[in-house]
């Protein structure tokens, strides 16, 4: 991207990073009860089979006390796990007006997002098979096409968090976040060179520049709770951050805020967003609106 064009991109200060609340404490049980969920409005011309990714995974340190699917009109709901371990819905939707609603209540620790600055990097023979996958190219992230950039930008940089780290620093000081400068069909390469995007752009930086270093990545998108920072004046929506291989297992980064956030509820994992789709629909479904909501609770209870 021309440098002198960067003045052209509006920046929208409710989209910067949120401020950490000062004064946050957080309760004494170290746990908090979130209340997340979404709805999803369609007017459906004939029947289309759809599958919907917006369940949080059963894995990891978050735990599901409760859920429970509304659809109007009712609709048989099928409930598997893709490849990625993913919870997915499959169903039919009638013709007309539909909608879909998700509801749940998520216990999360109260504890922000770890910060382990020994945190090693494997070097690629030790890399366990399954986990190769996420070294590689993929549909949104051409870590082969941003390689040499990578290796000038970060290949002098400390092997493990640090490098890590780095790749995050360097995206949010250089991406501008901006609502409708990317669209479906968006790279990360693309968002290099035009160096805007949104959440899901960020994310899709971060796994293509650990890529093309040998850090095996991952995309992750889920509800993502505003707890101990300054809420933004702007409606909820789910959010996209990424997740890397050290040290033996995965941590997550968040290039968008790119600071340590509390109350992460992972929905979907996979290559790329391709794997992580919301909603995918096999028919000419006509979207109408969507509402998500990521609330803490607890108080409540």
């Amino acid at each position: 991207m021309n440098p002198e064009a960067m003045h052209q991109l509006e920046v929208d200060e409710r989209f910067l990073s949120p401020r950490p609340l000062p004064d946050y404490v957080p309760p004494a049980s170290g746990l908090l009860t979130l209340k997340v969920g979404c709805e999803f409005r369609y007017h459906v011309p004939w029947s289309t089979p759809t599958v919907m990714q917006v369940e949080p995974r059963r894995d990891g340190p978050h735990r599901i006390l409760q859920e429970k699917w509304e659809t109007t009109p009712a609709i048989p709901l099928h409930e598997y796990l893709d490849s990625f371990g993913n919870r997915c819905r499959r169903f039919t939707m009638p013709t007309g007006d539909v909608t879909l609603r998700y509801d749940a209540l998520v216990e999360v620790t109260a504890a922000p997002d770890e910060v382990d600055l020994t945190a090693r990097q494997l070097p690629v023979e030790e890399i366990p098979d399954e986990i190769l996958v996420y070294t590689l190219p993929s549909r949104y992230c051409l870590s082969d096409t941003l390689s040499d950039t990578a290796w000038q930008l970060f290949g002098n940089s400390e092997m493990g968090w640090a490098r890590v780290q780095a790749v995050c620093d360097w995206i949010y000081q250089n991406i501008i976040y901006k609502s409708g400068s990317s669209n479906a069909f968006t790279t990360a390469f693309e968002v290099y060179e035009q160096r805007a995007g949104i959440c899901r752009d960020f994310a899709h930086m971060g796994v293509t520049l650990c890529r093309a270093l040998n850090i095996p990545a991952r995309y992750v998108f889920g509800y993502f709770p505003d707890v101990g920072v300054v809420a933004p004046d702007i409606a909820m929506d789910f959010h996209a951050w990424f997740e890397v291989y050290l040290d033996g297992r995965w941590r997550p980064f968040d290039a968008r805020h790119n600071i340590p956030r509390i109350g992460r509820v992972p929905i979907a994992r996979g290559r790329d967003a391709v794997d992580c789709a919301m909603v995918t629909t096999y028919g000419p479904a006509t979207f109408q609106s969507m509402i998500v909501w990521s609330d803490d609770v607890s108080e409540a209870r």
